[in-house]
């Protein structure tokens, strides 16, 4: 990706440190949150720079990326200290912290216009997660400052922001150069080889997935109370 403009993976640097400062806020500024993400950051980074992720071999490396924080996200879900954690984020920080999608989007036109990813993975595309960038303050306006839409209301649209990343997250890992490739095959999704554009799939997709999930157990326990 020698011809990407510098300007590109700035704007994604800045992204992951947007993303990680509003998730650390919604924890009630946690030092091992911020410690262990932090470690996760620098060992995807370390492997992308050394060229790991570039190999394409059976069984793929695109595992080492997703796997981990899935059995984290599993284990705050199911776990009792996990549940007293995820239970304790703020759930007004967990709202506004969607804002990251509209750079996060902007980022993949920008990858897609210069043949890093393809174009189902953008706005031009299949992919409407700019949509849940755009009404996250729109939510956390009507959700909690004028407190009018109510817990139902908040809940569905978690569920259905929920299904736009999930929607982009497969689609982006089944058009990714490895063995059980299914889409893009004349524009595959290379990017995510790359540093730092491997932090999308290692970092911000799930703390995306987890600040949904978090919110949205909240919100039924409020409702069941």
């Amino acid at each position: 990706m020698e011809n990407l403009p510098f300007y590109v993976s700035l704007v994604f640097g800045l992204t992951i440190l947007l993303t990680v400062f509003l998730f650390y806020k919604a924890t009630r500024w946690s030092a091992g949150f911020l410690i262990i993400i932090y470690l996760w950051i620098l060992m995807q980074s370390a492997l992308s720079l050394s060229g790991f992720y570039k190999i394409v071999s059976t069984p793929p490396r695109f595992p080492f990326i997703i796997f981990p924080p899935l059995i984290i996200i599993i284990a705050l879900l199911t776990a009792k200290r996990g549940r007293h954690f995820t239970d304790s984020l703020d759930l007004k920080a967990l709202t506004i912290f969607h804002i990251v999608r509209i750079p996060v989007e902007l980022v993949l036109f920008w990858l897609f216009t210069y043949q890093a990813i393809p174009q189902l993975m953008t706005f031009e595309g299949s992919n409407f997660d700019i949509l849940s960038g755009l009404s996250a303050p729109v939510v956390y306006y009507f959700g909690f400052v004028k407190k009018s839409m109510g817990k139902s209301g908040l809940a569905l649209w978690n569920v259905v922001c929920l299904g736009l990343v999930l929607n982009v997250a497969v689609r982006g890992v089944l058009s990714a150069p490895t063995p059980f490739q299914c889409f893009a095959f004349d524009q595959p999704n290379i990017a995510i080889q790359y540093f730092p554009f491997v932090l999308l799939p290692a970092v911000v997709v799930p703390l995306v997935i987890l600040a949904h999930l978090a919110a949205l157990r909240q919100l039924l326990s409020l409702k069941k109370g």
